[in-house]
C-alpha cells in the first residue's frame, strides 16, 4: 500500500461541485493498493501516518503527530500511485489492486482510522474528484509499505 501525506492548513474534495469531504488543520492522505497488498500492509501505512511526528512544537520542532494536533485525516483513493512509467510515457496501471478490492482496503483505512479516534472525512472511490488544499510548509511525505523491511 503506499500513500502520499501533505501536512495541510485545510483541504477539500468536490464531487460534481458537491463538497463530499473537508477539514481544517490535519494531514491530506492519497492512498494506494497494490495487486499483493495484505491487511498487513495496511496497517502498517495506517501506524506510520497517525505516527508522523510532522507538525510543530512550540519551539518551531516538528515534533506533535496529527492526533498530539487534534488534527483530522482527508483520505483520498488514488489508484494512479501505482502507476509504471518505466516503458512509454503512457503509465501503466498494472501493480494497483482490483477496483472491489481496493475500495474494501480503502474503507479498511478508514474505518481503523476512526476506530483510532481520528476524524477522517474522504473522497468518493472511484469518483472524478477536484482536491483543493492548503498545504502546509510544504511538508510531503511518501509511504510505501513494500520499504517496511
Amino acid at each position: 500500500m503506499r500513500a502520499v501525506v501533505q501536512r495541510v492548513a485545510s483541504a477539500k474534495v468536490e464531487v460534481a461541485g458537491e463538497v463530499v469531504g473537508e477539514i481544517g488543520r490535519g494531514l491530506l492522505v492519497y492512498l494506494g493498493a497494490g495487486k499483493a497488498d495484505t491487511d498487513a500492509d495496511r496497517a502498517y501505512v495506517l501506524s506510520k501516518v497517525l505516527g508522523l511526528r510532522i507538525f510543530s512544537n512550540d519551539e518551531g520542532k516538528m515534533d506533535l503527530g496529527v492526533e498530539d494536533v487534534s488534527g483530522a485525516l482527508l483520505v483520498v483513493s488514488q489508484f494512479t500511485l501505482y502507476g509504471d512509467v518505466r516503458k512509454g510515457r503512457r503509465p501503466s496501471f498494472d501493480g494497483a489492486m482490483g477496483p472491489a478490492e481496493a475500495e474494501q482496503a480503502y474503507e479498511s483505512f478508514v474505518r481503523e482510522a476512526r476506530a483510532r479516534g481520528i476524524t477522517v472525512a474522504t473522497g468518493r472511490f472511484r469518483a472524478d474528484m477536484k482536491v483543493a488544499s492548503v498545504n502546509d510548509g510544504p511538508v510531503t511525505i511518501w509511504i510505501d509499505s513494500e520499504k517496511s523491511a
